[in-house]
Formats: structure tokens, sequence, C-alpha cells
């Protein structure tokens, strides 16, 4: 495993509100590969579900390829999630105390990897995931959709 490309999205109806995750992965070639997304719960602001699926997206990375994969892999985390991607790059302080549990979480994950690096796109470039999320809300809960 050399490069993978993990675009994530997070999302909550009311903010906070019902929230979910969505998560696609795709290869070097830019062929995606996998879909998944997740069911958060209620009362979880969007920028708490932004972060939600950065963790469900490097876990479940490491649920199915390993941590010895992991180790020597690089990823990229596609989001159109201005604030999560500006505070884990250092451009944005982490002022709410509740979004600095997840950074940390999020730290704490991108150790298992050889290098995980945080791109900022469009909502346009987005569309699978978000997609993904909208699909868990309309859902709320109801079976994990894997593609």
């Amino acid at each position: 495993m050399k490069k993978i490309t993990i675009f994530t999205d997070g999302g909550s109806r009311g903010n906070p509100g019902n929230s979910a995750a969505g998560i696609v992965f795709c290869n070097e070639k830019g062929q995606c590969f996998k879909e998944y997304s997740e069911y958060l719960g209620n009362n979880m602001t969007n920028n708490e579900a932004e972060y939600k699926a950065v963790i469900f997206g490097l876990q479940k990375f490491k649920a199915l390829f390993g941590k010895k994969i992991a180790a020597g892999s690089e990823v990229e985390i596609k989001s159109d999630s201005e604030l999560m991607v500006r505070q884990i790059n250092g451009q944005y302080k982490v002022l709410e105390p509740g979004i600095q549990s997840l950074f940390l979480e999020v730290w704490n994950l991108k150790q298992d990897f050889k290098r995980v690096k945080f791109s900022l796109i469009s909502r346009e470039k987005n569309k699978e995931a978000d997609k993904l999320v909208n699909e868990a809300l309309d859902n709320e809960g109801r079976d994990q959709k894997l593609i």
C-alpha cells in the first residue's frame, strides 16, 4: 500500500442535532473502492461530526488493512471542512473544549501511519462523502451501508 486518499464528511441536522459521517477510500489512480457511512447520534455539532468522520476514516483504514500496512502508508484526508483542516494543519487554534478532545484523538491516530496529510477541497469535490452522510441521517442509525 503506497497512498490512499480518504474523502471525509460529517454533518449535523440541527447543529447540534442528529449527526453522521461518510468516508470514501480511493487509490493512487483516483479509483474509489470502498464507501462507508455511520450514524453518530444526536446532540452533536457539525464541526464535531467533521472530526468524527476523520476518526472513523483512520480507524476504518486500520481495521481494513491492519496496523502493519497503516505504518507504511501515506494517507491524504480530503475534507470540505475549513475549520477542521486548518486546525489540524496548525493554521487555526483549537479553542472549543469538545473539539480539543477530538483534535487529540485525530492527532494520536495519525501516529499509526507513515504520513497523514490534510487537504481542503470544495463541496463539489466531496459529493460522494456528503451523499453518504445524508443517507445515514435519513436512515437514522439503521444498518451501516457498505459498498
